[in-house]
């Protein structure tokens, strides 16, 4: 074999080597975040529950507000942000209460045994429950029949929960 054989080969081998690297270091993590979940829908750079959305502000303003930065409690391996700190308090009390059903996954999805989630903009309370749609055209579905949609999805629930990492 001549030196410049030699050297084209041993190039290559150098070139693949990198490129597996590559795969492996860019490719893999991604990979295994798009195939985990959370059990309250957070944002994956941020840790934000419901994209920093106010979750009291839906009951109290009705509407969808954006929290404050330096108003912000940690609950259910998320950070969740509020208005005030009224907001904040009311939400450590009951959080029950104030958090989206279903950890703010689409009850469609849910009801279907898919955790898809929810949207902090498309919203709709329901029996003094907060409800989160991944679009408008799945809270449309919904609210055409609410209370069947909700059956099937707290039945599910427990079963598509036990899929998301905690």
């Amino acid at each position: 074999m001549t030196p410049a054989r030699q050297e084209r080969k041993q190039h290559r081998g150098l070139v693949a080597a990198a490129a597996a690297l590559f795969v492996a270091l860019v490719g893999g993590p991604a990979t295994i975040r798009a195939a985990t979940s959370e059990r309250v829908v957070t944002d994956w750079h941020t840790g934000l529950a419901i994209g920093g959305y106010d979750p009291v502000a839906y009951f109290t303003d009705g509407e969808p507000l954006l929290g404050k930065a330096d108003v912000e409690l940690c609950h259910d391996g998320a950070i969740w942000r509020f208005r005030n700190v009224g907001n904040r308090d009311a939400f450590a009390a009951h959080p029950e209460v104030y958090r989206p059903q279903f950890g703010g996954y689409d009850p469609l999805g849910v009801a279907h045994d898919i955790a898809v989630p929810g949207n902090a903009t498309f919203w709709l309370i329901r029996g003094e429950r907060l409800f989160l749609f991944y679009d408008g055209e799945r809270l449309k579905k919904f609210s055409a029949d609410p209370e069947r949609v909700i059956s099937a999805a707290d039945r599910k629930w427990p079963a598509v929960m036990q899929g998301l990492t905690p």
